[in-house]
């Protein structure tokens, strides 16, 4: 997949392909219908896929206060693009000239004069350009094809990314998942921490969860993978503050199951897979760790299963 981060100077072979437009985050069922919907006119004409997005995710300009959100990074969002069959990754900045551009500005100088779609193929409630002004229609006004595809879920609602982030901050993790049509998770680069972990006999890969969505805080029977590793390893984790201890940032620690090696620096990839309980603050370390003998051995019941 190429990955573009303008709109100018676009080479011609570039130009003219079935382009998508959306924020795609999560790259849930519904926006898998959109580039479905892509794949199949691009198929049919002989033509590219491409998708339109944006960097940072809007709602992170517009209400930069407010609680971490993103169900994917930017870089798992490229990848699940790439692995849904997309040819062209169009990644614009997002900032306050972009947003502040008239929804025609944004049409003429984007579509019409820059990337050139043969088709454009949009969600039913998409709208665009300063005040959100825009809207499929805007853009079939200027003489470009558009589809516009209403994204059913299996019971007649809609696919929402807003549903997906309420099952994932209630610990839903199945529910989120089958929204998604993919298994969530959370990835970051291993850091050092306090090592209070080994000290108790449970050593943790520890990230901060940035701007990642924070999941119900609490243990979780989860599956890890290790930077240049194709296997998926159990694990017990923990995501929030740890109460006992009173860390300033949330963060994700994985106490990986039947495994003892160095991986500072390391990317590792998170993947929750059952809620096991909320954090809680006990009287002793000694209450701690019975607690974590027992979550370990509830995770390891639920991943062999």
């Amino acid at each position: 997949m190429q990955l573009f981060e303008t709109y100018e100077n676009i080479k011609a072979d570039t130009q003219g392909c079935v382009l998508v437009i959306g924020n795609f985050d999560g790259v849930h069922r519904g926006h898998r219908a959109l580039i479905e919907c892509a794949k199949t006119l691009a198929a049919r004409d002989g033509l590219l896929v491409g998708v339109l997005t944006f960097e940072p995710h809007p709602r992170a300009l517009f209400r930069p206060d407010e609680p971490a959100f993103r169900i994917t990074s930017s870089a798992i969002k490229a990848r699940r693009l790439q692995e849904e069959g997309v040819d062209m990754l169009f990644s614009l900045p997002f900032d306050w000239d972009f947003a502040s551009q008239a929804a025609e500005g944004f049409v003429q100088n984007i579509l019409l004069n820059g990337l050139k779609p043969a088709h454009v193929i949009v969600g039913y409630d998409f709208r665009f350009g300063q005040m959100r002004k825009g809207d499929p229609g805007t853009i079939k006004a200027a003489g470009l094809p558009v589809t516009i595809i209403d994204e059913i879920g299996d019971e007649g609602g809609k696919y929402s990314s807003s549903t997906i982030r309420q099952h994932l901050c209630h610990g839903h993790i199945d529910k989120a998942n089958d929204l998604l049509g993919w298994d969530w998770f959370i990835e970051g680069r291993v850091e050092q921490g306090d090592q209070r972990g080994r000290d108790i006999g449970y050593p943790t890969a520890n990230f901060p969860l940035g701007d990642s969505i924070h999941p119900a805080y609490g243990v979780y029977a989860a599956r890890v993978q290790i930077e240049g590793e194709d296997e998926w390893r159990a694990a017990a984790i923990n995501i929030g503050i740890r109460p006992m201890f009173e860390i300033p940032e949330a963060q994700m620690e994985a106490y990986i199951l039947d495994f003892d090696q160095d991986i500072y620096g390391k990317i590792l990839r998170v993947q929750p897979v059952e809620f096991l309980r909320g954090e809680a603050k006990f009287d002793s370390l000694e209450e701690l760790i019975a607690q974590m003998d027992k979550d370990c051995a509830k995770a390891r019941e639920i991943l062999s299963a």
